[in-house]
């Protein structure tokens, strides 16, 4: 039997931001994982030189939590291409940030991905959400993003030739039914700085949070099956005491330990990961299906963006499919090499498949209403503590506010 002064289990986002908090508190923390790493969603496998995240995903540079308490240096984000390409009608069109790419942000008022009038209204956006605190933002009116964006007046070949591809593949949510406050505060961390990768792959961002704990605070391949007042019992029969329980694990995770009933209701994705001796694209771009025909809904090539992710002379290109096709891996890769072909030509056939994931507990559905993220409890229990995106709002952003919260909580409570 072994003992701390507060038990968090689970080492996602959420989990290694609180077991920091508390350690920098003078808190002693066991941090235990069920899996064989940590990191929860975000994670990085390394295959044959390259770096492979578990579902594509990016870092969205000016989120304030994580500028507090991650080092940005040390990571090395790379950016992306403050822009998009669309695949519409046969063609390619490049939608560029206006204010930050200004020559290709007025060729832009120029293509058929909405009309002029969607450009002015997209400006109009974008002083709209980035207005005010974020406190604010959560405590404006809220709709779904869709009907948040017909009453935006923002023509259907706007919304379904770029919103659907873009904030669809955000949130995988083609529908756009997500809260639009969520797509609001979104809309506002791409509007303010980079969107970026760290050159060692997204798992890098955990492996920066644990690395600032004491040796041995981690534990993998330690999953829970109870947790009590006192402390929690390991599958493997052991007991680790402590004053304070925190779960940090994923919905349905966490329902199971919490006993509860309900089932959170969650989105999944896929993402195949090819590799080729030459990149579709020379800039580090993110390509979106603008057609709406699918099964890709948008692909990128992380190595583009941060050469470290493929070997030398090597790419890698990665593509996202909404939800957790059944279909068999090679009847799905048909089915992905089939659109790609329309997009790329037939060099894609001698693109060499990876590995594909199938991440079914990717995100929460956060359909409105969502809570501001600001006053969720975080407390269960005198001695239990809940910490995790699925609990609040789903990003990094919200991962890391969670994890602070719990362990503000707990300091409180020892205080007294």
């Amino acid at each position: 039997m072994s003992r701390s002064d507060v038990t968090i289990v689970g080492a996602g986002l959420s989990g290694l931001a609180c077991a920091l908090r508390l350690h920098q508190s003078g808190i002693s923390v066991s941090n235990l994982e069920a899996s064989d790493g940590i990191g929860g969603r975000v994670r990085t496998d390394r295959m044959d030189g390259f770096l492979l995240d578990r579902g594509f995903q990016v870092f969205l540079t000016a989120y304030p939590e994580a500028r507090q308490v991650l080092d940005y240096a040390d990571l090395d984000f790379r950016p992306f291409y403050p822009g998009a390409l669309v695949r519409f009608s046969g063609q390619f069109h490049r939608i560029g940030d206006p204010w930050r790419r200004p020559l290709d942000g007025i060729r832009s008022l120029f293509s058929p991905i909405g009309t002029f009038q969607d450009k002015v209204r997209a400006g109009r956006l974008r002083q709209q959400v980035r207005a005010g605190s974020l406190e604010d933002l959560f405590r404006r009116p809220e709709s779904s993003t869709i009907d948040a964006l017909h009453a935006a007046g923002f023509s259907e070949a706007m919304i379904d030739r770029f919103f659907r591809p873009f904030i669809g593949g955000v949130f995988l949510d083609k529908n756009l039914e997500i809260s639009s406050r969520m797509f609001e505060f979104v809309f506002r961390m791409f509007s303010l700085d980079d969107t970026a990768l760290p050159s060692n792959g997204m798992g890098a961002i955990p492996e920066q949070l644990a690395s600032q704990l004491p040796e041995g605070t981690v534990q993998t391949n330690a999953p829970v099956v109870k947790v009590q007042e006192g402390g929690v019992t390991l599958e493997s029969g052991e007991e680790i005491r402590s004053r304070a329980v925190v779960i940090a694990t994923e919905g349905p995770e966490t329902e199971r330990l919490l006993g509860e009933k309900k089932r959170s209701a969650m989105r999944g994705v896929t993402c195949l990961y090819f590799a080729f001796s030459e990149p579709p694209f020379s800039e580090p771009i993110l390509f979106l299906d603008g057609d709406g025909k699918g099964p890709v809904i948008n692909l990128c090539v992380p190595s583009q963006v941060a050469p470290s992710y493929a070997p030398p002379d090597m790419s890698l290109i990665s593509a996202t499919v909404l939800g957790c096709s059944e279909d068999a891996d090679k009847h799905l890769e048909a089915a992905v090499r089939s659109q790609l072909a329309e997009w790329f030509g037939r060099a894609i056939q001698d693109w060499r498949h990876l590995r594909t994931y199938r991440i079914r507990h990717a995100l929460p559905m956060q359909v409105p209403p969502v809570s501001e993220p600001f006053s969720q409890p975080v407390r269960i229990h005198p001695w239990l503590f809940v910490c995790g995106d699925y609990r609040s709002v789903a990003s990094i952003q919200w991962a890391l506010v969670s994890g602070r919260r719990a362990a503000d909580a707990i300091i409180e409570a020892f205080s007294r």
